[in-house]
């Protein structure tokens, strides 16, 4: 059982009790008296401490005996839409200016209360009001690259051009009109070993990656939309692309460097320590005090943790690899046990990541 070696299975108990998401693919339990195993999120009764096994691997819970659970199906990969779902997910991403009435899913043999069900689960809208961002954001572009707005608004299937400046308005705060004035940041869930975490991007790269159960994630959403004069919508972005895979290597533990271009708004002193944090080698560690050395300030410890804490874009900019003067873990947004976590991967991975 390699995960105890990893973290403190107290804090496992804990989440699986709460039945908290973020740790979706991290572990998975085994209940001794039924000989099962289920995700930390199963809703099944909980058992007693005493009774529960910690396993890091679907195959070592197998390994040692467990059938997996029929409620929650933890062979499934976390965070993997339904079967039922992938033709029409496609070919949403094929069309985003698509629409879509109950007749028309029902033609597709999707039950329409099941979909806006489990779009309100998963993103927290219904599946119409994600269709209708999707045609917003898609319009946006259209209007940024100066095509005319009745153009945009018809195109994207809006009967009207006062029903289209309406629901614009609703979803990013401003006009059609203001639009060349204005930015939008896409924003997406994407699944990892630690949990779901949100991504965002403009045009220009990457802005946002944080995990979702993170304490100053709407914070960070906040300074971002003042600093950019941006809306956040859900959509997709080709940078999605580069991140999912990019982030999927890393985990790997075969990507050392990321590529993916990162959209930086930041106070000059926070862009210092930020690229500082680049600089520090994969499967290594600094102190705060090293890294204030390293900008040439070296009595700017505690600016330095607040930049590092400022840090909106986890993994990536590995504040991570920043620990106490005596070599303790301290610090991390996403929580000490994920801290852990991603120094561990480095150093194992150290010889053959590139």
């Amino acid at each position: 059982m390699t995960s105890s070696t990893l973290f403190d299975p107290d804090t496992f108990y804990e989440a699986m009790v709460a039945r908290d998401s973020s740790f979706e693919g991290l572990f998975f339990f085994a209940v001794r008296t039924t000989g099962i195993f289920c995700r930390p999120t199963c809703h099944a009764r909980t058992p007693k401490r005493e009774n529960v096994a910690f396993y890091e691997t679907t195959r070592d819970a197998l390994n040692d005996g467990f059938r997996p659970c029929k409620l929650c199906n933890p062979m499934k990969p976390a965070g993997e839409s339904p079967e039922w779902l992938a033709p029409l997910l496609a070919e949403i991403q094929a069309s985003p200016g698509i629409r879509l009435s109950d007749s028309d899913l029902r033609d597709r043999n999707v039950n329409p209360a099941r979909l806006r069900r489990w779009f309100k689960k998963r993103h927290g809208m219904t599946f119409q009001a994600y269709l209708r961002l999707m045609r917003i954001s898609r319009a946006f572009g259209q209007i940024k690259r100066e095509q005319p707005i009745v153009d945009s608004a018809l195109e994207n299937g809006f009967d009207s051009l006062s029903g289209f400046g309406d629901a614009f308005k609703k979803a990013t705060g401003f006009s059609p009109s203001e639009s060349a004035d204005n930015e939008i940041v896409y924003v997406t869930r994407i699944q990892s070993p630690l949990g779901p975490m949100l991504a965002g991007a403009t045009d220009d790269g990457i802005c946002l990656l944080e995990f979702t159960d993170r304490r100053m994630l709407e914070t960070q959403i906040e300074r971002l939309r003042k600093r950019l004069k941006a809306a956040f919508i859900p959509g997709d972005h080709p940078h999605f692309e580069q991140l999912d895979r990019e982030l999927k290597a890393y985990f790997a533990g075969t990507l050392a460097q990321f590529t993916v271009p990162l959209v930086l708004p930041s106070s000059d002193f926070q862009r210092s320590v930020w690229e500082e944090l680049k600089r520090i080698p994969y499967g290594e560690s600094r102190s705060y005090q090293e890294q204030a050395n390293a900008i040439g300030n070296p009595k700017a410890i505690r600016a330095v943790a607040t930049a590092n804490g400022d840090n909106r874009i986890s993994i990536i900019i590995p504040c991570h690899r920043v620990i106490g003067k005596d070599g303790t873990l301290v610090g991390y947004g996403g929580g000490i046990w994920r801290k852990r976590y991603l120094l561990d991967l480095e150093k194992k991975n150290k010889s053959k990541a590139r």
